[in-house]
């Protein structure tokens, strides 16, 4: 039986990249990773958070998301959707964690 794969990502972005302000990059990296988790197969669940004013936090955009196996968690890595995401966050981040564990 595939266990299920828990995928979560936190960035800390630029204050400015490319005439975009933090706020776009922010704004701009959820819209990205919300599509990918639209259109690529596999995902289970995909949630996209950014901070809300008055709660602590120490990164700029958090990425929560379910994959239904190892496999499906591989294919996304190398999804053309994925990767259009990955070189934007790529030139954007100054810092990335992660952490991905079966369920």
């Amino acid at each position: 039986m595939n266990m299920m794969i828990k995928h979560i990502v936190f960035w800390k972005v630029k204050d400015e990249c490319d005439g975009q302000s933090k706020a776009e990059i922010m704004q701009q990296m959820k819209q990205m990773l919300d599509h990918c988790g639209k259109v690529i197969p596999g995902v289970v669940e995909l949630e996209v958070a950014l901070p809300t004013p008055g709660l602590e936090t120490t990164f700029d955009v958090a990425l929560y998301s379910v994959f239904e196996s190892k496999a499906a968690l591989d294919g996304y890595a190398v999804h053309h959707e994925h990767e259009k995401a990955k070189a934007y966050i790529g030139k954007v981040r100054t810092a990335r964690e992660c952490m991905d564990y079966e369920v």
